[in-house]
């Protein structure tokens, strides 16, 4: 898309809402938007059905667009089906990916690295969003690449915790995910399936406490691989 008022808009919500700048649930008035990014309110519709296509904002009749809510419900299947879908993107992606989206995919890790070591936490954010997508681009799968489109969405909401440690432990994970990200990249220019599978188990064991300090209390700690006693509270809470 170029570089319009219109394409602004759509890249600012889609940033706004990864990065939790707009919380879940939160309404988007048309009349605010199309004013401060000088379009007419058909643009912003527009923008407004891609979103919602893409999964990042709620269009009710009526009532008009809000971002995406993050429920008990939602957070329930987030746990239990990421790591599936991940993995079988991952296998997907070494089978086809192609060397131009390798290479992008380097360029995405060295602007995560960079953001890590700079601890600038919406940039890591953006960046490791953009890694996983490239992951879905490389695995050619028009059934998936919506699926992991949307597990991204709230994988970012809720594991933005994690890109902004408050200790010396959540700052050695990060660093750990770093290499994570390089041993995809290596497994992938090695045509290695398993290697990448199970580099998968592995990044998302390491991020899986951080994502449910977010619905948890703190000082609870994970008790089994697909959610934990999150799960339980969410369930309790329907």
């Amino acid at each position: 898309m170029a570089n319009t008022p219109k394409s602004n808009l759509y890249e600012d919500l889609k940033r706004q809402i990864l990065t939790m700048e707009l919380d879940p649930d939160a309404d988007l008035d048309e009349a605010s938007l199309s004013e401060r990014y000088g379009v007419s309110r058909t643009p912003v519709r527009d923008i407004f059905r891609r979103l919602a296509g893409e999964g990042y904002i709620d269009i009710r009749e009526n009532r008009g667009a809000r971002v995406i809510p993050m429920n008990h419900s939602t957070l329930r299947n987030f746990f239990l089906v990421a790591p599936m879908i991940y993995a079988a993107i991952g296998r997907l992606a070494v089978q086809n990916f192609k060397p131009t989206q390798l290479s992008d995919l380097k360029q995405t890790q060295e602007r995560f690295r960079a953001a890590s070591e700079n601890m600038d936490a919406l940039a890591m954010v953006l960046e490791n969003n953009r890694f996983h997508e490239i992951f879905g681009e490389m695995s050619g799968n028009v059934y998936l690449q919506p699926s992991l489109g949307r597990l991204l969405i709230d994988h970012a909401r809720i594991g933005h915790t994690f890109f902004r440690p408050r200790n010396e432990d959540m700052k050695r994970r990060l660093q750990v995910a770093v290499g994570h990200h390089d041993g995809f990249i290596d497994a992938l220019g090695a045509h290695d399936e398993n290697a990448v599978v199970d580099l998968v188990f592995e990044h998302w064991e390491l991020s899986r406490e951080n994502m449910e300090m977010f619905i948890a209390p703190q000082g609870l700690k994970a008790d089994a691989f697909l959610g934990g006693p999150a799960i339980h509270l969410l369930e309790k809470s329907s």
